[in-house]
């Protein structure tokens, strides 16, 4: 008997859990409901322009005679370039002048010696190269650099690359803002005709590549034999930009 009541009760409970496993859930109301929803677009593009920074250092006791062999190669330099390159736009920067200390010497008592008089002067320049013409590019380097050297070299796109790829990442973004809702909407129970888009935030618009950092000062000097040596053309590859957009929409369910 004691078994049969104990089986009768198992069976009871169990029967209890199966009604409330079944009962079916109830899905919050959404008539009203306000929704964020953020999205995210990008288009790729090949890389059609180029910004080489070259440079030029000397290093002499008279710091005239510094300033104008660097003058001198600078302007050697600009003209090298404008004949393999017309079309490139160019601009001088960075010019310096820094003097050249000898080692810190120390007096016998340990303390350092406090006037130290220059032994020598560094003088250098920059000069960026913005071209658009990246097939020739490494024969106008490889040019520049029986004169110059190149510090640098960053790719990008050009203002009018960048317009044009304006509407492109615009659609990409909204595009995937349409595609969030509906699934939105379907995770809710609503259908996407329920949903009246109330508010839209374009949050990032701008080309997100990466700037390029300052050119630090040479810390060797060209031999003069480099000037006459011919110099092996460099490899370049261009590669491709990525333009970003997001933005942020606000949706009610009716």
């Amino acid at each position: 008997m004691t078994i049969l009541k104990n089986f009768a009760a198992v069976a009871a409970i169990s029967s209890i859990a199966l009604a409330a496993h079944a009962a079916p859930t109830e899905s919050l109301p959404t008539t009203g409901t306000l929704v964020v929803v953020p999205a995210y677009g990008e288009v790729r593009h090949a890389n059609d322009q180029a910004v080489v920074t070259l440079a030029i250092e000397e290093q002499d006791k008279d710091k005239a005679a510094a300033a104008s062999r660097v003058n001198a190669k600078m302007k050697q330099g600009q003209e090298i370039v404008k004949k393999e390159d017309p079309q490139a736009s160019l601009k001088t920067q960075g010019y310096y002048t820094y003097p050249v200390y000898p080692e810190e010497r120390v007096l016998p008592n340990g303390q350092p010696v406090k006037q130290r008089l220059p032994t020598a002067w560094r003088v250098g320049q920059y000069l960026e190269v913005t071209t658009t013409n990246l097939d020739k590019l490494p024969k106008t380097v490889a040019a520049a650099q029986k004169v110059l050297t190149l510090n640098g070299i960053n790719f990008g796109l050009t203002p009018e690359t960048t317009k044009k790829l304006d509407d492109q990442r615009i659609a990409a973004t909204y595009k995937n803002l349409n595609e969030r809702i509906g699934f939105i909407a379907t995770a809710m129970g609503r259908k996407v005709g329920d949903a009246v888009l109330d508010t839209v935030d374009f949050e990032g618009s701008g080309n997100y590549a990466e700037a390029r950092p300052a050119a630090a000062p040479m810390m060797m000097r060209m031999s003069k034999a480099a000037d006459s040596m011919e110099v092996a053309e460099p490899s370049f590859e261009p590669g491709e930009t990525t333009l970003q957009m997001h933005l942020v929409g606000k949706v009610r369910f009716k």
